[in-house]
Parts: structure tokens; sequence; C-alpha cells
């Protein structure tokens, strides 16, 4: 079991010297404890004794002591918003139209966002690449733009190198990011197997009948 550390602050460095001298000098040649030692120099600090240090020290242990804050609520998830998002995704999570609400065009470039390398910078061509793949309505350059924008990548002051922002998504996006990763893999074709298929071992043939026998 751990010890509760207890700390003092002596505002006259003297007069607890002296406090401890004059205790010393009562003692005679004995050698004072262990509780008598913490007792002066609990005196010494200003305090009654040990007992009194110690509880004045708890006392403001528990004043200190953090209040214990509610929990918070799990963000809101508007399906609703979701449902109108996913509309315009085909089934390879190609954004086919551009959201005409400014929420709906923000909701669905995390997708985009999701699917950029973390943690490393990519030239200029590296991004529209991978947003052209993503991109059905002819206009990359306004999905790159808005995801500067929003705070979803950071650009270099000469503008040829773009980095994803690392954070969390809202949980909207989340969910969104979810239902076309789903999307996906449901339309993606079984991997044909390059394992041969199985073949029954040939029946072993009878062997030839002897010319002598009956």
């Amino acid at each position: 079991m751990s010890k509760t550390t207890l700390s003092i602050t002596v505002p006259d460095v003297s007069a607890l010297a002296k406090t401890i001298r004059r205790a010393l000098d009562d003692g005679e040649d004995r050698k004072p404890g262990h509780v008598e030692l913490l007792n002066i120099l609990a005196r010494g600090a200003g305090f009654r004794n040990f007992q009194h240090l110690k509880a004045s020290q708890g006392a403001e242990m528990r004043l200190a002591a953090p209040v214990p804050q509610p929990l918070a609520e799990a963000e809101p998830v508007d399906h609703r918003r979701i449902e109108q998002v996913l509309r315009c995704f085909d089934d390879d999570g190609v954004l086919t139209r551009w959201p005409k609400k400014t929420q709906q065009q923000k909701l669905a470039l995390w997708w985009c966002w999701s699917l950029m390398p973390a943690r490393c910078e990519m030239p200029e061509p590296a991004v529209n690449e991978i947003l052209k793949r993503q991109n059905g309505f002819g206009d990359h350059v306004l999905m790159r733009r808005e995801m500067v924008d929003w705070g979803m990548m950071s650009r270099s002051t000469d503008c040829r190198l773009y980095r994803r922002t690392e954070c969390r998504p809202p949980a909207d996006a989340l969910v969104l990011i979810h239902h076309l990763q789903v999307r996906i893999r449901a339309k993606a074709t079984p991997r044909i197997s390059n394992r041969p298929g199985f073949r029954p071992a040939p029946k072993p043939v009878p062997p030839a009948a002897s010319p002598t026998s009956p």
C-alpha cells in the first residue's frame, strides 16, 4: 500500500532550527525517536504536532480534489443526412454528383479524406489521381480545394505538397465511411483461387492374369 506524501513549508528556517535545538537540549543525552522528530519538525513549521500537520494537509487534499464531471454525451448522428449523401455515391464509392447543401458536401468529402494516405506528404498529381478515381461529376479540383478549405488537408505555401490532417472524423462521417466500405465489399467479386481443384485418385488397375495360371 502506497504511503501518502506530506510536505511542509517553513516560513523561517532560523525558527525551525531553534525549535529543533531546544527539543534536543530538553532531551539531554537521549536521541529522539521517529515520531518525536516528526512532532519537532511540525512544530517548527507552525503546527501543534505531526497529527495537526497531517490533518491540515488532508483537508487541503480534499478541497483540491477534482470535482467529478458528468460523462460526455455521445455525439448525435444525423441518419437522414447520411442517407441523402449516400445517394450521391455509386456502388464503387464514386461520388457521382456534388451535393447541393454545404454540410452534405463536407460529409461526402470525409470519404475522400479516409482514402488519403496518413502521415505523409503527397505532390499535387498524387492527390489528383486519388480524387479523380472518386469523382464522377468531372471536377476533382473542386473536391481538392474544398478539402483544404475545410481543414481536412493542409497545403504548402507553393501549393505543391499536400498532407492529410490527422483527426477523428465526426460521428456522421464515421457512419458514412462504414456504409461505403460495406457497400464496396459487398460488390467485390470473390477472388479466384490459384490452387488446383480436387481430383480423385486413379483407380488401381488389376494385374494381368499369368499364362500358367489354371
